[in-house]
């Protein structure tokens, strides 16, 4: 298939998809440059594609069907079907206009298997796992595609990609408990005598609040360290990294004094678009 004859409406239609279920990088992506913002917007989409994979199917086979169409496609094994998918045809021209590699791609379709079960993440070292084949890897393609050195956008990366993913667990854990999955890892669990069962009933428990704790401590040292790292990569490629700034935003708001763990973060689009419009003149994402 050729990436160039996409039709225009697979823009509008990416665009849509990440407004739709991902606005805060949608919002990220209005800070960049008009071919970078597409092909960001191309990034994006697939993740939105991959991701909710988990809510359209009801056994594991059929979403692992899905899953393997989508790295068959990123190894050029799919051909008249992937010509009138419009996620696929603008991917496929971001990986040729910006030279992007498909290996992380297809290892974060790979990984979002994990998804699909309800097995439990065992232990922080296998989140982070996870985390950097997803949210780091995806972060790292978006530093890439705003021209970002491949070493410095990885490292950097990784850090923020490990803050925001983290983040997103706590975020998640009302949904993920109703559905009997966790990805808090177990072993933390364990370490705070905190129950899986108390969580899958919706107990607000101290030793759960000790869990949430400790693994927000780690996203702020990520987090931290991934700031320190902006210096080291252009102005010009710091709009890539602006969704880390809507995860230390959620961080707060998750962690509030006496804030129900059960209760969704409600979203706001007027709030994301203020937070990431003041982090974008930061002296992080300026100097």
């Amino acid at each position: 298939m050729s990436a160039a004859a996409a039709p225009p409406d697979s823009v509008l239609f990416c665009a849509d998809l990440v407004r739709s279920h991902d606005f805060p990088r949608y919002a990220a992506t209005l800070f960049a440059p008009a071919a970078e913002r597409r092909a960001l917007l191309a990034l994006y989409a697939f993740n939105v594609e991959i991701v909710r994979v988990r809510d359209q199917v009801s056994q594991p086979l059929p979403g692992e069907i899905r899953l393997q169409w989508w790295t068959d496609m990123l190894s050029g094994h799919v051909h008249g079907s992937a010509e009138g998918n419009p996620v696929a045809a603008e991917l496929l021209r971001a990986i040729r206009d910006f030279d992007l590699p498909v290996e992380p791609l297809s290892l974060l379709a790979d990984e979002h298997q994990f998804d699909l079960y309800n097995d439990p993440m065992p232990t922080l070292t296998a989140l982070e796992g996870y985390l950097a084949a997803t949210s780091s890897a995806l972060l790292g393609l978006a530093g890439r595609v705003m021209g970002a050195p491949p070493d410095a956008a990885d490292h950097l990366a990784r850090h923020a990609g490990l803050a925001q993913g983290i983040v997103q667990v706590i975020a998640n854990l009302p949904r993920d408990a109703a559905h009997r999955q966790l990805f808090l890892p177990q072993q933390v669990l364990e370490s705070h005598g905190c129950s899986m069962e108390d969580v899958f009933a919706g107990k607000a428990t101290p030793n759960l609040h000790a869990v949430l704790e400790q693994l927000a401590g780690e996203a702020r040292q990520h987090a931290t360290t991934a700031v320190s790292l902006l210096a080291q990569v252009p102005p010009s490629v710091r709009p890539a990294f602006l969704p880390l700034s809507q995860a230390q935003a959620d961080l707060k708001r998750l962690t509030q004094p006496g804030r129900n763990p059960f209760a969704l973060l409600p979203p706001s689009r007027l709030r994301t678009l203020w937070t990431l419009w003041r982090a974008s003149r930061s002296r992080e994402f300026t100097k």
